[in-house]
């Protein structure tokens, strides 16, 4: 009987879950909804697999993963989660998981799938725990990507190649897995010649002799396009991957190809020099958005705008920045946040406070948003002596508590609105609080370190 530890935090998510894998009777799964309450079961409990969600409050499922491989604790760990994509898996495999399985799938698809994993990892750590088979793992993960993507080892031979890649290919995967001096290349190429898999290492020149554009590149991990011929134009990116000893056992790469797509749109903006780490601009409007959504174009413009208003206290500059990242990705808080505290030091609080209110709404957990929010309305309020404002801000400062009662800031803003409101009484409690936070050491604030995004 295997015993299996399920941890996330929606209930009914687990509640279907156990009674799905139960009903094979060689399972018993046990389930909590906290990473914390999963260490402290761990400590005293064997289990023949962990299955954990991604994206949890207070540990994080990396977190949780990273604190048992630190305790030597072996357990394979599987992955169930709907946050990203391969960047996701890939971090997980880094951090010492055994398999990825995505939500949002056809949940028997989804459980057949799991209970396959939890085969696969048991026998593998039983009939050799001493050196499970990283590459064995990463190909049966590889399957389950959505894009068109396969894997190398360390060797450049050919791990896995999904069935998306068969879509785009056409080459079936008993006809490419195994094989190795750039058998992968040919599919795409009509010859061997390195893919962006076969460069993660290289430098730049050598990525751009081979005839690709670079977009970006970080240790380990390149994304580019290139061109075949006059017709195709293919995107691409590279990720390396390393065993728990910080051995590199192989490389993930996906493939699209956006010839119809973006195929005009990137040949020009190469040949204007828009690539290759070159400083970020101000398009014109309109201009290539769906490539700019593609790159991540909006990251880079928010930086500068950020660097120019955070670094330089240039704010009339930093605008068109927040600006064109805002009009690539209307979704992006922190551009929306940051735009309207440079509009706040330009004395623009009106329109500081619309752009406040988007970033507030669209991450209602982000406590340095609302908090920030919760301050300008405070200003707001007493300066124009208006209570529904004032009223306002006691509700989003409320809000900051509710997501870090450490605050010490928001105590003490709360504080001063009460005492704008006449209540006296609240007013005081509030600042003793904040001072009791203070003087203990307890207080606490989580916003970005500016610094390091710059």
């Amino acid at each position: 009987m295997q015993s299996i530890l399920m941890i996330d935090d929606q209930q009914d998510l687990l509640d279907v879950s156990r009674l799905y894998l139960e009903r094979r009777k060689t399972m018993t799964v046990e389930t909590v909804t906290s990473a914390k309450e999963a260490l402290v079961l761990t400590k005293r409990k064997v289990y023949d697999a962990i299955i954990v969600d991604f994206d949890m409050p207070e540990i994080s499922g990396i977190e949780f993963l990273r604190i048992l491989r630190a305790r030597g604790d072996t357990t394979p760990v599987i992955f169930f989660t709907g946050v990203g994509k391969e960047n996701t898996a890939i971090e997980a495999l880094n951090s010492g998981a055994d398999f990825y399985l995505r939500k949002g799938e056809d949940p028997h698809t989804q459980f057949v799938g799991m209970m396959e994993m939890i085969d696969k990892a048991v026998k593998g750590r039983y009939a050799d725990a001493a050196s499970r088979n990283a590459e064995k793992i990463l190909g049966d993960t590889i399957s389950f990507f959505p894009e068109a993507s396969y894997a190398l080892d360390h060797e450049g031979k050919v791990l896995a190649w999904n069935r998306a890649m068969v879509d785009l290919t056409g080459v079936p995967p008993d006809e490419i897995i195994g094989k190795g001096n750039l058998a992968h290349s040919i599919p795409f190429f009509g010859r061997r010649s390195p893919m962006l898999s076969d460069m993660i290492f290289e430098d730049d020149t050598t990525i751009r002799k081979a005839g690709y554009s670079i977009v970006k590149k970080m240790k380990g991990s390149i994304i580019a396009w290139t061109r075949i011929g006059d017709e195709r134009v293919l995107w691409m990116k590279a990720s390396a991957l390393y065993d728990t000893r910080e051995m590199f056992i192989g490389v993930i790469s996906s493939v699209r190809d956006v010839t119809d797509e973006l195929g005009h749109e990137l040949q020009l903006q190469s040949a204007i020099g828009f690539f290759d780490d070159q400083p970020a601009t101000v398009p014109s409007k309109g201009f290539g958005l769906g490539l700019d959504r593609l790159l991540g174009k909006a990251g880079s413009l928010h930086r500068e705008g950020l660097r120019l208003s955070f670094r330089e206290g240039k704010y009339t500059d930093a605008l068109p920045y927040f600006d064109r990242a805002i009009e690539i990705d209307p979704a992006m808080a922190a551009a929306w946040h940051d735009r309207g505290v440079a509009l706040r030091k330009l004395g623009r609080d009106e329109a500081a406070l619309e752009n406040l209110e988007k970033a507030a709404e669209l991450a209602p957990e982000n406590e340095e948003f609302v908090f920030t929010r919760a301050e300008l309305l405070k200003k707001l309020g007493i300066l124009r002596g208006d209570r529904t404002i004032t009223e306002a801000a006691v509700a989003a400062f409320n809000r900051v508590l509710e997501l870090n009662p450490n605050q010490a800031e928001a105590w003490d803003g709360l504080g001063m609105c009460m005492k704008e409101l006449g209540k006296t009484q609240l007013s005081r409690q509030y600042f003793e609080k904040a001072q009791e936070l203070k003087r203990t050491g307890k207080a606490i604030t989580h916003s970005r370190n500016f610094d390091s995004i710059v």
